[in-house]
């Protein structure tokens, strides 16, 4: 396809979700009008809360109806960007959602910096669900599944040690997990220092010290194969029953990546995650990428860093991955997610969204947008609300949420999920102590 723009593709998802929601929209006018009082909703306040770890994002408007999104408990710090963006959106019709994104889009980039803007679409829709009376999965085109897979990249138990045999006694833990999981994510490799570690001399390179920092560089023999024998050790553990995906980077070389691929072909591995770039990298690297998936037969993934559709654009068309992961509060929202699902699939690429840290807020998203992603869709990777006690105030999810590695796709209006408002603003700092006001 020539045409990459927000014009080309079919008319854009826009124009999609347009076309094949307008039945749902016609209907639900009556209700809408109601809601509205006859004229057009507009947001009279963006604010937000660190509620636990969560920067929490509440749109307000002069109908009563709020949109609640969510960023990953990982980035406190996002609370003065999300304000940033304030004064572009009042006084905007929030079920205009592609109308007000135009204004904030441009202002957004690469993890962390698309969460703000993704965050805040999640919550247009959500007001966009409520005020036409229908979830949120209707306004995107409607179901394609009545239920949702999940993968675990988060449930995890201690370990004693880094040996194959500390790896085994985890899987055994994982997979007698309540949720029933059907596919595990591990992370290896350089995505795990403590692994890297425990082989001295593992790579032509010194451990980084201080903060967080990105390891790389050419592995030894030794590192190689420590990392192989726990991948074997886990990969036993879980059979043919259970899928295991490993998130092994960034930071291998290409000649690596490929050696390591090639090792565990026999054990059928789901993908390999972020061999070159990926987290926090701010660009993708589509050649490098595609040398590794045309030699070797596990599926190479990456994406969760990347932000907008345009910055899929040469993973996609050179068919550089076979899967990609991008996360519905990083790449730019949920619809922005959709519309590159459809494209990946038009090249035969598969998607697995990442969501680690996605909280609840961000669960309820990813059910309604995976609800409606093609057949290309394999899970999205479940997110947890930390603390513990996130799941005491919020209400709307199942009871359990996960059943057998699947959840159920519900029916409410919006996101379908709300804040017991008594309840999380006993979880409020002096800061935020207005935000449900």
């Amino acid at each position: 396809m020539a045409d990459w723009t927000r014009r080309g593709f079919v008319g854009s998802l826009w124009g999609i979700a347009g076309a094949t929601s307008l039945a749902g929209q016609q209907r639900s006018n009556t209700a809408h009008e109601m809601r509205t009082g006859q004229g057009s909703i507009k947001i009279t306040d963006l604010r937000c809360a660190i509620i636990g770890r969560n920067p929490v994002i509440r749109i307000v408007t002069d109908q009563g109806i709020s949109g609640y999104g969510q960023a990953e408990s990982s980035k406190a710090y996002l609370k003065p960007m999300v304000l940033f963006y304030k004064n572009y959106i009042l006084g905007e019709d929030p079920t205009n959602v592609e109308r007000v994104m135009l204004k904030i889009r441009r202002l957004g980039a690469f993890k962390p910096w698309g969460s703000a803007v993704s965050a805040i679409e999640i919550a247009l829709w959500d007001i966009a669900g409520q005020a036409a009376g229908v979830p949120v999965y209707k306004l995107l085109g409607g179901k394609v599944r009545d239920r949702v897979r999940i993968y675990n990249g988060g449930v995890r138990f201690p370990m004693n040690g880094q040996t194959p045999q500390d790896y085994a006694e985890n899987m055994v833990k994982m997979k007698e997990a309540k949720e029933g999981f059907t596919l595990i994510k591990q992370a290896v490799g350089f995505h795990n220092p403590a692994m890297m570690r425990a082989a001295p001399n593992g790579w032509y390179d010194e451990p980084r010290t201080g903060a967080p920092h990105a390891d790389r560089g050419l592995l030894t023999e030794r590192g190689l194969e420590h990392i192989i024998a726990c991948v074997e050790a886990m990969k036993k553990v879980l059979g043919k029953d259970i899928g295991l995906a490993l998130d092994c980077g960034p930071g291998w070389t290409v000649k690596d990546a490929i050696t390591f691929a090639r090792a565990l072909e026999p054990l059928h591995i789901t993908w390999l995650e972020d061999l070159i770039t990926g987290d926090y990298t701010p660009y993708p690297n589509a050649d490098l990428f595609r040398e590794v998936t045309q030699s070797t037969s596990i599926p190479i993934h990456t994406g969760e860093q990347i932000y907008l559709r345009e910055n899929f654009k040469d993973l996609i068309e050179k068919q550089a991955v076979n899967i990609i992961g991008p996360d519905p509060v990083d790449v730019g929202g949920i619809a922005e997610l959709k519309w590159i699902a459809e494209y990946a699939d038009f090249h035969g690429i598969q998607i697995a969204p990442h969501g680690i840290f996605d909280g609840l807020i961000g669960l309820a998203a990813h059910v309604q947008m995976a609800a409606t992603l093609p057949q290309n869709y394999i899970a999205f990777e479940y997110p947890l609300g930390q603390p513990e006690w996130w799941c005491e105030i919020v209400d709307g999810l199942p009871d359990p949420i996960v059943k057998r590695g699947f959840i159920d796709v519900w029916d409410r209006p919006g996101l379908g999920v709300t804040f017991n408002v008594q309840s999380a603003k006993s979880h409020l700092s002096d800061e935020d102590r207005h935000f449900f006001d």
